[in-house]
């Protein structure tokens, strides 16, 4: 159920906000505007509930998880605003938002230390069967710590590969890496300059490479036309027996079928998953996999990260309702419109 909050001054304009966020940014919110709030932080709002939301909203306060559809962008005639708690709008239709004139924002990438933090994370769970044993020792059951009954794969001295790895994530994951001495390729469409591989401690190799010579294989990729399931099942067939995919990037650049059959099949030795093709939903098979570690998209759930993006998406509806010049503008051509 949606929860408002209404300020003394004015009840327009009217901003509804599809989650709990920052309670600074509600507050910044509440002193310019009349601002309704799903409050449930638990679950995606419904889209049947969202639609409604956004008909009586001037502006719409979005996060990444939620699909802003044509169907949501018509709702309303008179929306104004798509600000979006997201570095990219891959779930805003921007197009059907742009033919009605309708602003899209963004926030600057501000989740690189927090998804490399995630990303090896993941690494280490899966590797060290950390959740097996997390759920072996909670049924009270302990096979001895000398048992090969959880034996697990080092992460130390081994081979990392970062796929579309040159950009601010990959350099961040490789630089953990190298505290755990590991030698880290990467691959990408377009090379960075030596002097930038030198100093992030990068090997430049062609794809095919990096997946036979990789004991964990890191998704960092964006997700476009190109990218979509940009590891299949060839890929998948490339890579070590013993090998790990890591996924913190979006979910569709992996097929996720081929995953699942290459796992089911021991073509690789695990995952860590933090997306998903068909977020939210987590496929039956994946969640029963032991040497699967799931997480639902928390690449940038720390208190840290999820203020600063919160802040930039209220000074982007601060400046719109200024009418001043509109930061992270990722259509700014409808003002020409």
């Amino acid at each position: 159920m949606a929860k408002e909050n209404q300020t003394k001054k004015s009840p327009h304009p009217r901003i509804f906000v599809t989650q709990p966020v920052s309670e600074q940014a509600l507050k910044r919110l509440r002193a310019a505007a009349r601002v309704t709030l799903f409050a449930d932080a638990s679950r995606i709002i419904p889209k049947r509930t969202l639609i409604t939301q956004v008909r009586k909203a001037d502006i719409l306060f979005c996060l990444l998880h939620d699909k802003i559809d044509r169907d949501v962008v018509t709702a309303n005639p008179k929306l104004r605003l798509i600000a979006a708690q997201s570095i990219t709008p891959s779930n805003i239709d921007v197009a059907a938002a742009t033919e009605r004139r309708i602003p899209v924002t963004v926030t600057a990438p501000l989740t690189t230390e927090a998804t490399a933090d995630l990303t090896f994370g993941l690494m280490i769970a899966v590797a060290r069967r950390m959740l097996e044993g997390d759920r072996l020792a909670r049924a009270g059951k302990f096979p001895g710590s000398q048992s090969a009954h959880l034996m697990g794969s080092y992460v130390w001295g081994k081979t990392l590969g970062l796929i579309g790895g040159g950009g601010l994530i990959g350099k961040a994951v490789a630089r953990r890496a190298h505290g755990f001495s590991m030698r880290v390729l990467y691959w990408t469409p377009r090379r960075k300059p030596e002097h930038e591989e030198r100093e992030a401690g990068l090997t430049f190799v062609p794809l095919d490479e990096l997946l036979r010579e990789s004991d964990f294989v890191s998704l960092h990729s964006p997700l476009n036309a190109e990218t979509r399931h940009q590891i299949g099942a060839r890929e998948l067939r490339l890579m070590k027996k013993t090998a790990f995919l890591i996924n913190t990037a979006r979910g569709a650049v992996v097929d996720e079928a081929a995953l699942l059959r290459a796992l089911q099949n021991k073509q690789i030795a695990g995952a860590g998953l933090d997306v998903f093709e068909y977020e939210p939903k987590v496929d039956k098979a994946l969640r029963k996999m032991p040497n699967v570690v799931l997480t639902p998209h928390l690449g940038s759930a720390t208190p840290e990260v999820r203020e600063a993006m919160a802040a930039i998406v209220v000074d982007n509806i601060l400046a719109f309702l200024g009418g001043h010049k509109l930061p992270n503008c990722v259509n700014p051509q409808v003002f020409a419109l």
